[in-house]
């Protein structure tokens, strides 16, 4: 699979179970949740992928969308446009000592008590692949 930068790979979870307020009281709904690699802190900043910034697991997300109509917060993680995090990359290819994201690895998106899990489904670049 593709290498992940911090170009704009996209992380989408379905489905992100947020409490959403109604006049009887807050109702669970599910939503997708979505959280772009422009929005990661990268952890190595000497290692580049397609002109972009290598990420490995101890890249850090920031923010995850598609939950806002969930404004009574998460089930589970009682936060809304929560921060994501990969759990699951290369295990043959390390970056910065630490091993590398890729397409199709497993991401915790929306806080660091989780509310869902999904994948990274878009590549940012197209030179770089880890088959490992």
């Amino acid at each position: 699979m593709f290498a992940n930068n911090n170009l704009g790979v996209m992380n989408f979870a379905f489905p992100d179970v947020c409490k959403v307020p109604t006049p009887v009281g807050p109702i669970p709904l599910p939503f997708p949740n979505i959280a772009m690699s422009a929005t990661h802190v990268p952890s190595v900043f000497n290692v580049l992928f397609g002109c972009g910034l290598a990420e490995n697991l101890l890249t850090q997300g920031t923010v995850s969308n598609g939950d806002e109509p969930g404004l009574a917060t998460g089930l589970i993680s009682n936060i809304v446009v929560g921060p994501d995090r990969q759990v699951l990359g290369s295990i043959k290819m390390l970056v910065g000592g630490v091993f590398a994201n890729r397409l199709t690895s497993l991401s915790l998106q929306n806080g660091m008590l989780p509310n869902t899990a999904g994948m990274s489904i878009t590549p940012a670049q197209v030179r770089v692949i880890l088959l490992g």
